[in-house]
Protein backbone atom coordinates (compact mmCIF):
# COMPACT_ATOMS: atom_id res chain seq x y z
CA UNK A 1 0.00 0.00 0.00
CA UNK A 2 2.36 2.73 -1.17
CA UNK A 3 0.06 5.64 -0.30
CA UNK A 4 -0.42 4.60 3.34
CA UNK A 5 3.30 3.88 3.72
CA UNK A 6 3.95 7.60 3.33
CA UNK A 7 1.30 8.81 5.80
CA UNK A 8 0.20 8.14 9.35
CA UNK A 9 -3.00 6.25 10.12
CA UNK A 10 -4.61 9.58 11.12
CA UNK A 11 -3.62 11.44 7.93
CA UNK A 12 -5.75 12.29 4.93
CA UNK A 13 -4.53 11.61 1.46
CA UNK A 14 -3.38 14.76 -0.38
CA UNK A 15 -6.49 16.90 -0.98
CA UNK A 16 -6.94 19.53 -3.68
CA UNK A 17 -10.13 21.46 -4.53
CA UNK A 18 -10.33 23.47 -7.75
CA UNK A 19 -13.23 25.93 -7.90
CA UNK A 20 -14.97 26.82 -11.15
CA UNK A 21 -13.81 23.67 -12.95
CA UNK A 22 -16.85 23.65 -15.29
CA UNK A 23 -17.53 27.08 -16.78
CA UNK A 24 -21.20 26.53 -17.71
CA UNK A 25 -22.42 25.47 -14.27
CA UNK A 26 -23.64 27.95 -11.65
CA UNK A 27 -21.14 26.31 -9.31
CA UNK A 28 -18.50 23.64 -9.81
CA UNK A 29 -15.44 22.07 -8.23
CA UNK A 30 -12.95 19.34 -8.96
CA UNK A 31 -11.97 17.52 -5.79
CA UNK A 32 -8.97 15.22 -5.61
CA UNK A 33 -8.36 12.97 -2.60
CA UNK A 34 -5.28 10.94 -3.36
CA UNK A 35 -6.02 9.18 -6.63
CA UNK A 36 -9.78 9.69 -6.34
CA UNK A 37 -11.05 12.58 -8.46
CA UNK A 38 -14.63 13.79 -8.72
CA UNK A 39 -16.13 16.62 -10.76
CA UNK A 40 -18.99 18.23 -8.81
CA UNK A 41 -21.40 20.70 -10.42
CA UNK A 42 -24.33 22.65 -9.01
CA UNK A 43 -27.11 23.71 -11.38
CA UNK A 44 -30.03 25.96 -10.41
CA UNK A 45 -33.49 25.10 -11.70
CA UNK A 46 -36.36 27.54 -11.17
CA UNK A 47 -38.81 24.94 -9.94
CA UNK A 48 -39.16 22.36 -7.20
CA UNK A 49 -40.51 18.80 -7.02
CA UNK A 50 -44.32 18.61 -7.02
CA UNK A 51 -44.54 17.93 -3.28
CA UNK A 52 -42.94 21.34 -2.56
CA UNK A 53 -44.86 23.52 -5.02
CA UNK A 54 -46.50 26.47 -3.31
CA UNK A 55 -44.60 25.86 -0.07
CA UNK A 56 -42.07 28.66 -0.52
CA UNK A 57 -39.29 26.17 0.14
CA UNK A 58 -36.40 25.10 -2.07
CA UNK A 59 -34.77 21.71 -2.59
CA UNK A 60 -31.31 20.23 -3.06
CA UNK A 61 -30.90 16.87 -4.77
CA UNK A 62 -28.14 14.94 -6.51
CA UNK A 63 -27.10 12.51 -9.17
CA UNK A 64 -23.91 10.44 -9.09
CA UNK A 65 -22.06 8.41 -11.68
CA UNK A 66 -18.70 6.93 -12.58
CA UNK A 67 -16.97 7.13 -15.94
CA UNK A 68 -16.42 3.69 -17.50
CA UNK A 69 -12.66 3.80 -16.89
CA UNK A 70 -12.74 5.44 -13.49
CA UNK A 71 -11.74 2.01 -12.21
CA UNK A 72 -9.10 -0.57 -13.13
CA UNK A 73 -11.45 -2.33 -15.55
CA UNK A 74 -14.16 -0.81 -17.72
CA UNK A 75 -17.57 -0.48 -16.09
CA UNK A 76 -20.63 -0.47 -18.34
CA UNK A 77 -22.45 2.86 -18.26
CA UNK A 78 -25.64 2.57 -16.24
CA UNK A 79 -27.59 4.23 -19.05
CA UNK A 80 -26.77 1.12 -21.12
CA UNK A 81 -28.39 -1.02 -18.44
CA UNK A 82 -31.51 1.13 -18.47
CA UNK A 83 -31.44 2.03 -14.77
CA UNK A 84 -29.03 3.07 -12.03
CA UNK A 85 -27.71 0.44 -9.65
CA UNK A 86 -28.72 0.14 -6.02
CA UNK A 87 -25.30 1.50 -5.04
CA UNK A 88 -25.81 4.59 -7.19
CA UNK A 89 -29.27 5.22 -5.68
CA UNK A 90 -27.82 4.92 -2.18
CA UNK A 91 -24.96 7.35 -2.88
CA UNK A 92 -27.21 9.90 -4.61
CA UNK A 93 -29.56 9.93 -1.65
CA UNK A 94 -26.66 10.26 0.79
CA UNK A 95 -25.22 13.28 -1.06
CA UNK A 96 -28.62 14.97 -1.21
CA UNK A 97 -29.38 14.37 2.48
CA UNK A 98 -25.98 15.64 3.51
CA UNK A 99 -26.25 18.91 1.61
CA UNK A 100 -29.86 19.57 2.62
CA UNK A 101 -28.75 19.38 6.26
CA UNK A 102 -26.89 22.70 5.89
CA UNK A 103 -29.34 24.67 3.70
CA UNK A 104 -32.16 26.93 4.88
CA UNK A 105 -34.78 25.85 2.34
CA UNK A 106 -37.16 28.84 2.75
CA UNK A 107 -34.23 31.20 2.11
CA UNK A 108 -33.47 29.30 -1.11
CA UNK A 109 -37.00 29.93 -2.36
CA UNK A 110 -38.94 27.69 -4.72
CA UNK A 111 -36.00 26.49 -6.77
CA UNK A 112 -33.85 23.39 -6.90
CA UNK A 113 -30.08 23.07 -6.77
CA UNK A 114 -29.13 19.97 -8.73
CA UNK A 115 -25.82 18.45 -7.70
CA UNK A 116 -24.07 16.22 -10.23
CA UNK A 117 -21.07 14.17 -9.13
CA UNK A 118 -19.05 12.48 -11.86
CA UNK A 119 -16.21 10.25 -10.73
CA UNK A 120 -13.40 10.46 -13.26
CA UNK A 121 -10.98 8.31 -11.24
CA UNK A 122 -11.85 6.05 -8.31
CA UNK A 123 -9.46 4.86 -5.62
CA UNK A 124 -11.78 4.62 -2.62
CA UNK A 125 -13.92 7.22 -0.88
CA UNK A 126 -15.83 8.43 -3.93
CA UNK A 127 -19.04 9.12 -1.99
CA UNK A 128 -17.26 11.06 0.74
CA UNK A 129 -15.22 13.05 -1.79
CA UNK A 130 -18.47 13.78 -3.65
CA UNK A 131 -20.08 15.26 -0.53
CA UNK A 132 -17.04 17.40 0.29
CA UNK A 133 -16.63 18.67 -3.26
CA UNK A 134 -20.36 19.19 -3.78
CA UNK A 135 -20.58 21.58 -0.86
CA UNK A 136 -18.04 23.85 -2.56
CA UNK A 137 -19.94 23.68 -5.85
CA UNK A 138 -23.20 24.47 -4.04
CA UNK A 139 -21.61 27.40 -2.19
CA UNK A 140 -20.46 28.86 -5.52
CA UNK A 141 -23.98 28.49 -6.95
CA UNK A 142 -25.39 30.26 -3.89
CA UNK A 143 -22.85 33.05 -4.38
CA UNK A 144 -24.14 33.55 -7.93
CA UNK A 145 -27.77 33.58 -6.78
CA UNK A 146 -26.96 36.25 -4.20
CA UNK A 147 -24.88 38.39 -6.55
CA UNK A 148 -27.58 38.24 -9.23
CA UNK A 149 -30.19 39.14 -6.58
CA UNK A 150 -32.21 36.03 -7.34
CA UNK A 151 -32.31 35.48 -3.58
CA UNK A 152 -31.77 38.07 -0.86
CA UNK A 153 -31.12 35.95 2.23
CA UNK A 154 -28.01 33.75 2.47
CA UNK A 155 -29.27 30.15 2.72
CA UNK A 156 -26.20 28.27 3.97
CA UNK A 157 -26.18 27.27 7.63
CA UNK A 158 -22.80 25.55 7.95
CA UNK A 159 -20.06 23.72 6.11
CA UNK A 160 -20.30 19.98 5.62
CA UNK A 161 -17.72 17.35 4.73
CA UNK A 162 -17.29 13.60 4.77
CA UNK A 163 -14.49 11.09 5.12
CA UNK A 164 -14.07 7.33 5.24
CA UNK A 165 -12.48 5.58 8.20
CA UNK A 166 -11.97 1.94 9.02
CA UNK A 167 -10.00 -0.78 10.72
CA UNK A 168 -7.36 -2.35 8.48
CA UNK A 169 -4.97 -5.03 9.79
CA UNK A 170 -6.30 -4.29 13.27
CA UNK A 171 -5.45 -0.56 13.04
CA UNK A 172 -7.95 2.32 12.91
CA UNK A 173 -7.20 4.39 9.78
CA UNK A 174 -8.52 7.55 8.18
CA UNK A 175 -9.37 8.15 4.51
CA UNK A 176 -9.09 4.64 3.10
CA UNK A 177 -7.95 4.09 -0.46
CA UNK A 178 -9.43 1.25 -2.52
CA UNK A 179 -6.91 -1.37 -1.43
CA UNK A 180 -7.46 -0.58 2.23
CA UNK A 181 -11.22 -0.38 1.83
CA UNK A 182 -11.40 -3.76 0.11
CA UNK A 183 -9.50 -5.46 2.94
CA UNK A 184 -10.92 -3.53 5.91
CA UNK A 185 -12.32 -5.38 8.90
CA UNK A 186 -14.56 -2.36 9.57
CA UNK A 187 -15.61 0.22 6.99
CA UNK A 188 -17.29 3.51 7.97
CA UNK A 189 -18.28 6.81 6.36
CA UNK A 190 -18.64 9.89 8.57
CA UNK A 191 -20.55 13.01 7.47
CA UNK A 192 -20.24 16.05 9.74
CA UNK A 193 -20.90 19.77 9.78
CA UNK A 194 -18.36 22.48 10.51
CA UNK A 195 -19.70 22.66 14.06
CA UNK A 196 -18.95 18.94 14.40
CA UNK A 197 -22.55 17.75 14.35
CA UNK A 198 -23.14 14.36 12.77
CA UNK A 199 -25.35 14.14 9.71
CA UNK A 200 -24.76 10.48 8.91
CA UNK A 201 -22.59 7.59 10.06
CA UNK A 202 -22.46 4.49 7.89
CA UNK A 203 -20.50 1.74 9.64
CA UNK A 204 -20.22 -1.94 8.83
CA UNK A 205 -18.29 -4.85 10.32
CA UNK A 206 -16.96 -6.64 7.26
CA UNK A 207 -15.20 -9.46 9.16
CA UNK A 208 -16.15 -9.42 12.84
CA UNK A 209 -18.14 -7.15 15.17
CA UNK A 210 -16.35 -4.12 16.56
CA UNK A 211 -16.35 -2.74 20.08
CA UNK A 212 -17.70 0.50 21.51
CA UNK A 213 -14.10 1.60 22.05
CA UNK A 214 -13.25 0.96 18.41
CA UNK A 215 -16.38 2.85 17.35
CA UNK A 216 -15.28 5.82 19.45
CA UNK A 217 -11.79 5.75 17.89
CA UNK A 218 -13.25 5.68 14.39
CA UNK A 219 -15.63 8.56 15.11
CA UNK A 220 -12.73 10.62 16.48
CA UNK A 221 -10.69 9.84 13.36
CA UNK A 222 -13.66 10.89 11.23
CA UNK A 223 -14.21 14.09 13.21
CA UNK A 224 -10.57 15.13 12.82
CA UNK A 225 -10.55 14.19 9.14
CA UNK A 226 -13.70 16.18 8.34
CA UNK A 227 -12.31 19.17 10.23
CA UNK A 228 -9.24 19.17 7.96
CA UNK A 229 -11.41 18.76 4.85
CA UNK A 230 -13.51 21.77 5.87
CA UNK A 231 -10.29 23.77 6.19
CA UNK A 232 -9.61 22.83 2.56
CA UNK A 233 -13.12 23.95 1.57
CA UNK A 234 -12.65 27.26 3.37
CA UNK A 235 -9.28 27.85 1.73
CA UNK A 236 -10.64 27.05 -1.76
CA UNK A 237 -13.65 29.37 -1.35
CA UNK A 238 -11.51 32.15 0.10
CA UNK A 239 -9.08 31.92 -2.81
CA UNK A 240 -11.91 31.94 -5.37
CA UNK A 241 -14.31 34.44 -3.79
CA UNK A 242 -12.17 36.46 -1.41
CA UNK A 243 -14.67 35.81 1.41
CA UNK A 244 -17.36 33.24 2.04
CA UNK A 245 -19.07 34.71 5.11
CA UNK A 246 -21.78 36.40 3.01
CA UNK A 247 -23.07 32.99 1.91
CA UNK A 248 -24.22 32.05 5.39
CA UNK A 249 -27.37 32.97 7.26
CA UNK A 250 -26.82 35.89 9.65
CA UNK A 251 -27.37 33.79 12.76
CA UNK A 252 -24.83 31.25 11.46
CA UNK A 253 -22.03 33.60 10.39
CA UNK A 254 -20.44 33.96 13.81
CA UNK A 255 -20.72 30.23 14.45
CA UNK A 256 -19.13 29.42 11.09
CA UNK A 257 -16.28 31.83 11.85
CA UNK A 258 -15.83 30.28 15.27
CA UNK A 259 -15.69 26.80 13.75
CA UNK A 260 -13.05 28.02 11.30
CA UNK A 261 -10.91 29.41 14.12
CA UNK A 262 -11.37 26.21 16.13
CA UNK A 263 -10.27 24.06 13.19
Amino acid sequence: MPERKDRASTDLRPVAITCGFISHAEGSALIQCGNTRVVCTASVEEKTPPFLRGSGRGWVTSEYGMLPRATATRTIREVSKGHPSGRTHEIQRLIGRSLRAVVDMPALGERTIWIDCDVIEADGGTRTASITGSFVAMALAVDRLLKNRVISTPPLLDFIGAVSVGIVDGEPRCDLDYEEDSSAQVDMNVVMTGRELFVEVQGTAEVKPFSREELHLLLELGRAGVRRLIQKQQAALTEHLGSYSGLFASDSTSKVAAASRHS
